[in-house]
């Protein structure tokens, strides 16, 4: 019998998850996708802590105008101004089993343009 789509993505992302970890000096930028929002939060794992967070839900983010491909981006560029003001440069992308492609990507692309490095 075939997989459903969310035992999937979870395999996938047990896959991944061996792998990236984050610290303090290299946090893990953890995305989760929904059907109507996108949310990204950089993450320390050996503390199992959350350094900061933002989502489409944010009240800039939300008032634009545009589709969730584009709201993404913002999200990618609103991560990468926080992270600058926290003094945070390095992170390990997580993209939390889904497909690079799309929004997932949109963000990725954002947030290496407003200057993080993974």
């Amino acid at each position: 019998m075939a997989l459903t789509k969310h035992k999937r993505r979870y395999r996938i992302k047990k896959r991944i998850r061996k792998i990236v970890t984050g610290t303090s000096e290299r946090p893990r930028l953890s995305v989760f996708r929904s059907n109507k929002q996108i949310y990204a939060q950089l993450v320390n794992d050996l503390d199992g802590s959350t350094l900061l967070a933002v989502s489409s839900l944010n009240k800039e983010i939300s008032e634009q105008e545009g589709n969730k491909v584009n709201q993404a981006a913002l999200v990618g560029k609103a991560l990468a101004e926080k992270a600058k003001t926290a003094g945070i440069e390095n992170v390990v992308f997580d993209r939390n089993g889904y497909l690079y492609h799309g929004r997932v990507k949109q963000l990725a692309e954002a947030a290496r343009e407003g200057g993080l490095k993974f």
